[in-house]
């Protein structure tokens, strides 16, 4: 990851976990979605649980796996054991992603999360739609984990987008040394970037960090002129009071008058990455939390909605 590209023969890489073709949630019109692997943060409800660490990953489909031992002969790093006739994963042993086991299961049981790409090859997969960008103003859009992490990657990728004639997003949690986004920030048309919480105490308590970096690279940002879009996460019980809500539009106060300042996306809770947590053998975090549904009814999001529209400020509803 982060290659240095300076070295002759040697192109930059970035480490990705996925790619997303013909995507139309994540900025403007038809993207292509490139997903960064590596997060500093650790948000309970995270749906990308395979994307959270830099390091290759095995994801195991315990229910396709017939225990054959197969994957245990083939590993050089003794990853894969079999325990009472059923195979097990050593989780403490930083997989090396040489893919030895994916390739030899012929039930399709396992998968390895991570790979390595040239800046040429995500190119190659991103012109493939050039024209659906064209017709639909959309482009390439870059996210994670978060892409920052991979700060010198994720500025060729984008300069070689711009090179291109291809429009540029990035989805980020704003918790990104300042120097990252200097790096980035001018490749970059749209930023879509995340407020989950107001307040600092509870931001650290569901996402793991604090949030003063966070909100000091949105202003920072939106004070440079870029354009920005805030997504925000919803959660019943988590972030969805009034109280909660009336801080993030207050922040926004003083920028939505401004011309680069794009308006708001909610994005309601789901829970359609919690399989992945099982196959990376990781306990859902939000299951450990209070009892109840943390989703939200269409009304009460509709509502929250409503609110927001009425403080002057572009929002719009994501439903997936």
């Amino acid at each position: 990851m982060d290659v240095d590209s300076k070295k002759e023969g040697i192109e930059r890489t970035a480490r990705i976990f996925n790619t997303q073709k013909y995507n139309v949630h994540d900025g403007p019109g038809v993207r292509t979605l490139i997903f960064f692997k590596g997060c500093p943060l650790r948000c309970k409800w995270c749906s990308n649980p395979e994307g959270l660490k830099s390091e290759y990953q095995v994801m195991l489909k315990k229910n396709a796996c017939i225990n054959c031992g197969q994957c245990v002969n083939v590993c050089p790093k003794k990853i894969h054991y079999m325990e009472n006739g059923i195979h097990k994963v050593h989780r403490d042993i930083t997989c090396i992603g040489c893919r030895r086991c994916e390739k030899n299961c012929l039930q399709k049981a396992i998968e390895i999360v991570g790979e390595d790409k040239t800046i040429t090859e995500l190119m190659d997969t991103v012109k493939e739609d050039k024209d659906f960008y064209m017709i639909s103003g959309g482009g390439l859009t870059v996210g994670g984990g978060e892409c920052s992490a991979q700060a010198e990657s994720l500025k060729s990728l984008l300069e070689a987008s711009h090179m291109s004639g291809i429009n540029t997003a990035i989805e980020t949690c704003g918790y990104t040394p300042r120097k990252s986004l200097d790096l980035i920030k001018d490749h970059v048309d749209l930023f879509l970037f995340d407020i989950k919480q107001m307040d600092p105490v509870k931001h650290k308590y569901w996402t793991g960090v604090n949030n003063e970096r966070i909100l000091s690279n949105l202003r920072y940002l939106l004070e440079c002129g870029k354009k920005v879009r805030v997504r925000m996460p919803i959660l019943k019980g988590v972030n969805d009071s009034h109280e909660e809500i009336k801080a993030v539009v207050d922040f926004l106060e003083d920028f939505k008058c401004f011309k680069n300042f794009d308006g708001i996306d909610l994005l309601p809770y789901h829970r359609y990455g919690v399989g992945k947590y099982e196959q990376l053998d990781m306990d859902y975090p939000m299951d450990s939390e209070m009892e109840g549904e943390f989703a939200l009814s269409n009304e009460q999001l509709d509502e929250i909605q409503k609110w927001i529209d009425e403080k002057k400020i572009e929002v719009n509803l994501v439903r997936h």
